[in-house]
Parts: C-alpha cells; sequence; structure tokens
C-alpha cells in the first residue's frame, strides 16, 4: 500500500478542490472505518482503500485489523490499523489523534461499530449488564466517534467532512427479542438528524445507511432460520456485503453540498416491508 506523499496543507486543498496542477498525484482523501476488522467495516475499508482513500482502521482486536489492511489490493492508499473501543472515551480520543497525526485532516467517518447483544433473549430476563453494553457500543460510541469527527472537521482548514452513521432496518422495525438493538439503532436515526442539522455552518454532512441482510458472519445463521414476529422461525435471503460497500462509497465520495441524508440497502425479498 502507497503512503502520504503530500502535507497536510496540499491534501487539504487538492481535496476539497478536486485538482492537482500536472504531474502532482492527487493526495487520498482520509477515512475513518469503526469496526473495521470484520463483516461491514471490513468490505467498507476494502472498497475505500482500492478506491485511493487513506483509512484509519478502528476496532478492539489489532490481529483482524492487520488482516483487513492485507485485503486491500496492491497499490491502494494507507491502511492505518489503531486498536481502539469506541465506547471508551480515552480510546476514541487516542484514535482521533492518530489520524490526525498521521495524515493531517480528516474527510470521512463511517460509524460502523456495533453489537446486537445477546440474542432471543426477550426483554424481561435481559440483564441489565447486557443492555448496557449494547447501548455502550452502538449509542455511545457513535457519539463520542462522531463528538471527535465533528471537532476535527469544524477546526481543520478547509473546514467540513462527512459522517455516515451505520444504522439498521431495526432502525425502522424492530425483530422479535432485540429491545436493546433496535433502541440504540432507533436513537442513531436521532444523532444523525441532529448532527446533520449542527453541521450546516461547518460544511459537515451527516447521513445514514440502514442495511438488511448484509452476508457477515454476524448474519450467518439467517440463512438457517430467523425467529418472526409470528414465532415461526424462518430461514431468510441475504445480500452480497460487497454491495453495501459501494454505497457507502457513493455516499462518502458526494461533494459536501450533497448529501444521502438516509439510504436503505437491504437483501430484496427479506421480511422487512410488512414484517409483523
Amino acid at each position: 500500500m502507497n503512503t502520504v506523499r503530500t502535507t497536510a496543507e496540499e491534501q487539504a486543498g487538492q481535496e476539497h478542490s478536486g485538482e492537482t496542477r500536472a504531474g502532482e498525484e492527487r493526495a487520498p482523501r482520509v477515512a475513518v472505518v469503526t469496526g473495521a476488522g470484520s463483516g461491514i467495516g471490513r468490505a467498507v475499508a476494502v472498497e475505500l482503500l482500492a478506491a485511493g482513500w487513506s483509512v484509519a482502521l478502528a476496532g478492539r482486536r489489532p490481529e483482524t485489523l492487520e488482516e483487513t489492511a492485507a485485503l486491500a489490493p496492491p497499490g491502494s492508499a494507507t491502511a492505518l490499523p489503531v486498536r481502539a473501543d469506541v465506547s471508551r472515551p480515552a480510546d476514541v480520543d487516542a484514535l482521533f489523534a492518530a489520524v490526525r497525526d498521521h495524515f493531517g485532516r480528516l474527510d470521512l467517518l463511517f460509524n460502523n461499530a456495533g453489537t446486537f447483544g445477546p440474542g432471543g433473549v426477550p426483554v424481561e430476563e435481559l440483564p441489565y449488564e447486557a443492555w448496557r453494553h449494547v447501548v455502550d457500543t452502538n449509542l455511545n460510541g457513535a457519539f463520542l466517534c462522531a463528538q471527535a469527527a465533528y471537532r476535527r472537521m469544524k477546526e481543520q482548514d478547509p473546514q467540513g467532512g462527512r459522517i455516515i452513521n451505520n444504522g439498521s432496518i431495526s432502525a425502522h422495525t424492530p425483530r422479535p427479542h432485540s429491545v436493546a438493538y433496535t433502541a440504540t439503532k432507533h436513537a442513531l436515526t436521532g444523532l444523525t438528524k441532529s448532527l446533520s442539522l449542527d453541521g450546516r455552518p461547518h460544511n459537515i454532512a451527516v447521513g445514514q445507511i440502514d442495511i438488511g441482510n448484509a452476508a457477515t458472519a454476524m448474519t450467518a445463521g439467517m440463512r438457517t432460520g430467523a425467529l418472526q414476529a409470528d414465532g415461526e422461525t424462518a430461514p431468510e435471503p441475504v445480500m452480497d456485503v460487497a454491495d453495501v460497500a459501494r454505497t457507502v462509497r457513493h455516499m462518502a465520495e458526494l461533494p459536501l453540498e450533497a448529501n444521502v441524508q438516509f439510504a436503505t440497502v437491504m437483501a430484496t425479498a427479506m421480511p422487512y416491508v410488512g414484517r409483523g
């Protein structure tokens, strides 16, 4: 993979103008992808790297972040693995400090880290510790990363950038026994709207992608059977996670005066429309 070859000032000016002088190399845009060690985060990180973005790969397990970096095709821009638990403020501060020190600016945050929590547990049996873990990761972690990115994007010159939050089909309609996950994903929609409003004066665009049944380790069990609203268990179709990654890239590469506020990308035949 390549390394960044321009100064922070050159990089910032080129990225916002979209132009370079004859014979000069366009500096890569810079992204942070949380939860980059697997699943959707890995797919998006590799897609961005292949498209010439420099990407800070954030996650709790350094070995899986290194595996993600190794998946980038030859000639990709810089991958920077950074161990970070997004539910810990000190880890988030260290992550964005590393991005500042290594790249000089930030153009995109894909706020992706999340957990479903214990599956199949009725609300009356869900331990508080399990509820708290899901809230700390999915909501508090998303807020902490968005706040750090917002500060950086507001302060840098040229000002601005983009935040894309990973919502879910569950931001609209729940699955059975998913109270913690569903509550946090509904809350992410409010976070997206509020950040989008507050970011306008600072050229910060904020959107959300709601994903249904992308083929990852988290959704592997759906092919054999998932609990439905009527109490039955039925297999569900899934889609290629690469289709999600391409959609995130499209959202990310729009000029900052344009924004996909909400996008829903789902397996065509999954039980969402009419669920329940």
